[in-house]
């Protein structure tokens, strides 16, 4: 299968060419506007002529081979016309048609299945079904079913979408600017990982925005988000389904499995990918990306604006959005005085005051001077460019900018506007190629300033690049007994207290005396997952007749509890110190595989919801950066004069789980330690569970 046929054909045909409003109507009017006559053809047998072009009755007639057709006509058509085009040379289709598996019913499912087997068998990439097609910006070449207004829209996003509108939507945006824009629609032959990984490759292509729903193919969607990471290029994506409501609606639009969404954080984590919340974010997050010429070489920000309004409004929207301000040095700040009216005061955000923006060379001096600072990455300079320019100030600042930007090696510059209007086209064109992107106005602009500074921030080095993705589960997941469990988990380096299980009265009292008081007894069986409610927990035992008295008791508590459940006998353990209760577990997600949690442990982790995600492999840089994450880090750092616990050793068994959930994820379904005890030396875990897949 050829993508480059599909998406960067010499030539092709559209079937079901027409005049009229519609898919077939539509997709000739774009053809015509972006592309050259000689690169497409008309099929409808039933017209000569369509806007006046020859119209041919069908695929054989044409004079020549074609790479892709774009089929227009209806579903039960479909194959037949594949058929037909490949006999011409055609090694790729785009398909408009729906009801396929996008329906939900029998009969979608197995019409999409026959499609993808015919279309293996001919070995044609096929965009769709059930999609609105593409626009190749590059090479200028549409398969696109929906009108827009007809202007250059090339660029250097490449984006994909399953959904067909909100592709149309971002067309319809006067800031975007494209190398791709993809309706991937049901994905069901090329799929948003292959358009992904083509867009990776891509020389046009400077950043990747996505609308997602869900993935259906995980090795290469990883794969290609590795290639991307260690590429350092940027991709932005926009997914449904934080919500269960937004999960339903994913699952009944494309198809697609949403997954869990918080563990899509954690691989988007893992990756480096920008994760945006509408469509908003991720149009002006992947222009700015775009415009600018070079990327930031540290993620720290310098605010210059007009008025203390402004500046005040930055120092707030930039600690709310967590942007790390960059500190002035000495320099800077002496050489500012000197540039600046007397009344102004160098600071960080900065309030240049209006003086200084009619003043070309001094505008453009204060800028340099900004620039020249060792901790300044960037540079936000905050104005509100109108629509209808009435004050010149725009004048003599995009002049400045002009001036200071013709240095190679000048710092990147963003401008946002303080109130939303429609931009002025032509300052915002002259911003643009230098590399200045308008930003959308300040709320919006700081959330795309974090991301920006987020991706720099990245460091693929610090991340294992590998996902543990686990073999199809077709088992029930069978819990393990405590002790069971502590085997397992015990023989990756987790510290247990000295644990036996007794079977007898006898044992029990005979083991007590050497194991040492205080003891704590528990019913050690797969099926009492709660054995605090079933009254098989007793605690503080001082001696042997008080652990003979606990066994009988925790034996018909237990039977009284779940009569037919399976007893291993009862655990005896010492009793450790009390430390700050943490807890680790494992998820096995069944496309993203193990999950790694960490956070505060006990009661508190229902309370608080205190937690940390990543995607196993973790390495330990990611599990400190997750233990760091927790607002419960204080107590590990030491908080109000209490000394700071063993947070390395807390990170130590973080990655040893890691590493137990990879070497088990085909047969480990989850896993919970719950507490582990952190001291200002070392750690020990207490209670234990794990969930086995047979």
């Amino acid at each position: 299968m050829n993508i480059n046929k599909l998406l960067k054909p010499k030539k092709i045909a559209i079937v079901g060419a027409s005049d009229k409003e519609g898919f077939g109507g539509d997709t000739c009017r774009n053809a015509m506007a972006y592309m050259s006559d000689d690169k497409y053809y008309f099929i409808n047998p039933r017209r000569d002529e369509v806007f006046g072009k020859k119209c041919y009755e069908s695929i054989r007639d044409l004079p020549e081979k074609v790479d892709m057709v774009v089929i227009c006509t209806p579903v039960h058509t479909v194959e037949a016309i594949l058929r037909e085009a490949h006999e011409k040379g055609a090694g790729a289709a785009v398909v408009f048609a729906s009801g396929y598996s996008e329906v939900g019913t029998e009969e979608g499912v197995e019409r999409e299945r026959s499609l993808i087997e015919t279309c293996r068998s001919l070995d044609m990439a096929l965009m769709g079904p059930n999609c609105a097609g593409f626009i190749n910006y590059s090479d200028m070449v549409s398969s696109f079913a929906f009108i827009s207004e007809e202007r250059d829209r090339k660029g250097r996003v490449g984006f994909v979408s399953q959904s067909g509108q909100l592709a149309l939507s971002m067309m319809d945006s006067p800031k975007m600017k494209f190398s791709y824009a993809i309706s991937s629609g049901n994905s069901s032959v090329v799929t948003m990982e292959d358009y992904l990984d083509f867009l990776v490759d891509d020389e046009d292509t400077k950043v990747i925005a996505m609308y997602l729903e869900g993935i259906k193919d995980t090795a290469p969607f990883v794969a290609a988000l590795k290639k991307a990471a260690l590429k350092k290029k940027p991709v932005v994506i926009l997914k449904t389904g934080r919500s269960r409501k937004g999960q339903e609606i994913a699952a009944s639009h494309t198809g697609s499995l949403s997954g869990t969404d918080k563990v899509y954080d954690a691989l988007f984590r893992k990756f480096g990918v920008i994760r945006v919340d509408d469509l908003e974010e991720l149009m002006s997050t992947c222009m700015a990306l775009s415009v600018m010429k070079r990327m930031p070489e540290n993620p720290k920000v310098a605010s210059m604006n007009l008025s203390g309004g402004e500046t005040g409004i930055c120092a707030d929207l930039g600690e709310l959005h967590g942007i790390e301000y960059a500190n002035f040095g000495k320099d800077t700040m002496k050489r500012l005085k000197e540039v600046l009216p007397s009344y102004a005061s160098p600071n960080n955000p900065l309030d240049m005051t209006a003086t200084l923006s009619y003043d070309v060379d001094k505008y453009a001096e204060a800028v340099d001077i900004v620039m020249m600072d060792q901790d300044v990455g960037l540079v936000a300079i905050g104005y509100t460019l109108l629509q209808e320019i009435a004050d010149p100030a725009i004048k003599y600042m995009t002049e400045s900018l002009e001036k200071v930007l013709e240095d190679p090696m000048a710092k990147p510059v963003v401008m946002i506007p303080f109130t939303e209007n429609t931009r002025n086209a032509e300052y915002s064109e002259r911003l643009e190629k230098i590399g200045v992107p308008v930003l959308p106005t300040s709320n919006y602009a700081f959330k795309v300033l974090k991301n920006i500074t987020g991706f720099i921030a990245y460091d693929a080095s610090c991340h294992n690049l590998e996902v543990s993705i686990p073999e199809a589960r077709k088992g029930e997941a069978t819990p393990l007994s405590e002790s069971e469990s502590k085997n397992i988990i015990g023989s990756y380096g987790i510290p247990f207290p000295r644990t036996e299980v007794v079977k007898s009265l006898k044992q029990a009292h005979s083991l007590a005396d050497d194991m040492g008081y205080p003891l704590v007894a528990k019913i050690d069986s797969p099926d009492i997952m709660h054995k605090s409610d079933a009254g098989c927990v007793m605690l503080n035992l001082k001696h042997a007749d008080e652990v003979v008295d606990a066994y009988s008791e925790i034996i018909d508590n237990a039977v009284a509890y779940k009569k037919n459940a399976v007893i291993n006998g009862v655990q005896l353990s010492t009793m450790v110190k009390s430390g700050i209760e943490m807890i680790i577990g494992v998820k096995n997600d069944p496309q993203l595989g193990p999950c790694i949690m960490c956070g505060l442990g006990g009661v508190f982790v229902e309370v608080f919801k205190d937690t940390a995600l990543g995607l196993a492999p973790v390495s330990r840089i990611e599990a400190e950066n997750m233990v760091d994450s927790l607002k419960g880090v204080k107590l590990l750092n030491g908080y109000r004069g209490s000394e700071p616990a063993d947070k390395d050793a807390f990170v130590d068994a973080i990655v040893n789980v890691s590493r137990l959930a990879t070497e088990h994820m085909n047969s480990m379904s989850e896993l919970d330690i719950n507490p582990i005890f952190v001291y200002e030396e070392g750690i020990c875990a207490v209670d234990a569970l794990y969930v086995k897949n047979v």
